[in-house]
């Protein structure tokens, strides 16, 4: 008789179990919003009145317990890009979505850096966020790009990269907290298609949307 390869469901957390997993997450959230996502993991177990142990085992790594802290701000990005893909601007509904990336990525030190690390490194907990995020941003680019209003060069790993790029010059940059806005707009110039490409209809492309 076939032997099942269905994977094994995941047993619920008892009820001890799920308020010390809310608790860590609760100071998690806390402690990376006033230290960053460097913050020490023993003062979080700590603050959550539990021992490290316990921490490690809901949260094998920093960036499980990452991933776990970000999935609403994930939940929230992904339903906007569902939005902004019925806009009648593409150009700058991608735009636009790649703004509230910046604006997630810069709500935590150290946030982006972890980001820009995780796009290259499939081993990451935290790839399961940039997996989707990736999969969302390409499908508000290829709807750009068929509009003719973003270049067909541009690839959405390089957006990626730029946004958590611009995410970290501002966090570096307090003093200057117009930096993200202006450093987005010269984005937007450079997605722009030149006018005198031509659609492969043969069509002249429009100048923008």
């Amino acid at each position: 008789m076939a032997m099942s390869t269905a994977p094994t469901p995941a047993r619920p957390m008892r009820a001890d179990a799920r308020r010390n997993y809310d608790r860590l997450l609760s100071e998690a959230r806390a402690s990376f919003a006033d230290r960053g996502t460097d913050a020490s993991l023993d003062d979080i177990a700590r603050r959550a009145g539990v021992g490290i142990g316990t921490l490690y085992r809901h949260f094998p790594n920093r960036q499980a317990l990452m991933n776990a802290v970000f999935q609403e701000a994930l939940t929230a990005l992904l339903a906007r890009s569902r939005e902004l893909a019925e806009a009648d601007r593409p150009c700058t509904a991608l735009v636009e979505w790649l703004g509230a990336l910046v604006t997630h990525a810069g709500e935590y030190r150290g946030l982006a850096q972890a980001l820009m690390s995780a796009s290259g490194d499939e081993t990451s907990a935290l790839t399961s966020c940039h997996v989707p995020l990736r999969q969302a941003g390409a499908r508000l680019l290829d709807r750009a790009q068929s509009s003719g209003s973003v270049r067909a060069d541009v690839s959405i790993d390089d957006l990626l990269q730029l946004t958590n790029a611009i995410a970290l010059a501002a966090e570096q940059t307090p003093a200057d907290p117009a930096l993200a806005e202006r450093l987005l707009r010269l984005t937007l110039r450079g997605l722009k298609a030149d006018p005198a490409d031509r659609a492969p209809s043969g069509r002249r492309r429009p100048p923008g949307d």
